[in-house]
């Protein structure tokens, strides 16, 4: 037995890794767009949108403004198909587990690598499905990767929120992508080696990860993956069959925990799941019209300068690979309270909500403070903007995937997940009309925009604050409780 505890040790350990790998430099890469922005302009992509204009002076100059806004048309898209279909893929991951949904995923995003790489000038518009694919792909293996967080007990959190950090920082990966086309080397052969790197994808499904999914709480002995011969230890099937016998043992234990877990439509219709939804859209809006539309941002604040504008865009992307370092701040504050004693009458699940108090209110604050250096139109300041950026992006997705999983049933948590997502990408295609905006009647300048998102950014607050009225409300009526049972008791005596 102590052999096969050591095995399922160093299986759970590579399994960890290689998907910390897997979400760092492929799965979240959509959000690299403004290095990928810099190539496709430098590679001609959609310039047959660019004409000449006449300024007051009679000077002749090229206004590139319709290619500005078919590139970022392309983003919008792709970050709302990213987001709006994880609503089906939380049900297919659910209902057919993570072989079916991580081979889904796979085909998706080699597709959507194979037509950048064929892609050309004269078949720009090519980016509009490949984009697309290669986010949908890309959530999907941060979905399936997630439940790794069930392998380890009391840092699931931690592990959750730093898979969401790696996500972010793989948007460095279309950085090396630019780096490595100003040394020589095309568009074509990033894309390629993007490409073939699925392999390795498909090795960690059938190797790595199990058929169905990754139980929380996990039995002892649990395995998974491609195994040779038999073993004495529970595989994920065997697992799921033994929890459904057991949810029908009649226990008054799990009597009562069938009646208080929620309903799909219960968690739907609660104020938790509502304020969430608001919490993570606006912070979600924001971020994407910043990524969206930071080449004409820097365009404006530098005069058209190419190198200062290819040294900022460098700049943001770097601070990109600092989102997996700044993720597992956030699960540690959410995982403080673990193997500390709880309050009298509190449950596992309440002292989680508790805890998620604080980091709700910290992502907010951070957007807040994000919004306001973004609005001002001031260059070096941007490298602050581009420090909290980065930050909270990786607080906000997280904590929202943190969040969902302690303040809802676990078996709910692939349809949440993909619901919450699905409706904050409805909100988010606001970010094209905020940049119409921008281009018509402000001419180019975004400071009005950029305040009303600022204050638009204040309703994230009222999540965290609904969480902590919560989590009074039951404080107090667990003490009114035991101030009655202990008169009761002196009653009787």
């Amino acid at each position: 037995m102590a052999g096969l505890g050591k095995r399922l040790t160093v299986l759970r350990c590579l399994t960890f890794a290689t998907g910390l790998v897997e979400c760092l430099c492929f799965a979240g890469a959509v959000f690299g767009w403004a290095s990928l922005v810099f190539i496709l302009k430098t590679d001609g992509y959609f310039s047959s949108l660019c004409v000449n204009t006449t300024t007051v002076n009679t000077t002749q100059v090229l206004d590139c403004s319709g290619q500005d806004e078919q590139l970022s048309l392309v983003f919008t898209i792709a970050s709302f198909m990213n987001n709006f279909l994880t609503l089906p893929n939380g049900f297919l991951f659910d209902r057919f587990g993570t072989t079916v949904a991580r081979l889904f995923g796979t085909f998706l995003y080699t597709l959507g690598t194979l037509m950048v790489a064929f892609s050309t000038a004269a078949l720009s518009n090519l980016l509009f499905p490949a984009l697309s694919f290669l986010a949908v792909g890309g959530i999907l293996f941060l979905m399936t990767n997630m439940q790794v967080g069930n392998l380890f007990g009391s840092h699931r959190s931690t592990i959750i929120t730093l898979y969401n950090g790696a996500f972010d920082s793989s948007s460095a990966l279309f950085l090396v992508i630019k780096l490595l086309h100003e040394a020589g080397i095309s568009l074509r052969s990033s894309f390629l080696f993007l490409s073939a790197c699925s392999f390795i994808h498909l090795l960690r499904t059938f190797f790595l990860l199990p058929r169905v999914h990754i139980p929380y709480t996990l039995p002892d002995h649990y395995t998974y993956g491609v195994t040779c011969g038999k073993s004495n230890s529970l595989s994920s099937e065997q697992t799921t069959a033994k929890a459904n016998t057991q949810m029908t043992e009649e226990t008054p234990f799990t009597k009562e925990l069938v009646k208080q877990e929620k309903s799909f439509r219960e968690c739907v219709m609660s104020r938790f799941f509502v304020w969430h939804l608001l919490w993570l859209s606006v912070m979600q809006l924001r971020h994407y019209l910043f990524i969206g539309t930071l080449n004409p941002m820097l365009q404006r604040l530098t005069a058209g300068e190419p190198s200062l504008v290819s040294q900022y865009t460098n700049a943001f992307a770097i601070t990109q690979l600092c989102g997996v370092l700044c993720a597992p701040w956030n699960g540690l504050i959410m995982d403080r309270h673990k193997g500390k004693p709880r309050a009298a009458g509190e449950s596992e699940q309440e002292a989680d909500l508790r805890a998620s108090g604080l980091s709700l209110f910290l992502t907010a604050l951070q957007c807040l403070l994000f919004s306001v250096c973004a609005s001002t139109p001031y260059l070096p300041l941007q490298y602050l903007t581009f420090i909290l950026q980065v930050l909270n992006r990786s607080f906000l997705y997280g904590g929202n995937a943190a969040f969902i999983s302690v303040a809802f049933p676990s078996c709910h948590f692939g349809k949440l997940y993909g619901l919450v997502m699905a409706l904050s990408a409805v909100f988010s295609l606001l970010q094209y009309a905020c940049f119409a905006v921008v281009n018509g009647p402000l001419d180019g300048d975004p400071l009005y925009v950029n305040i009303a998102l600022t204050l638009l950014s204040l309703l994230a607050f009222i999540h965290p604050l609904s969480v902590f009225l919560h989590c009074r409300s039951l404080a107090s009526q667990r003490a009114i409780n035991a101030s009655s049972l202990s008169r009761s008791n002196e009653n009787h005596t």
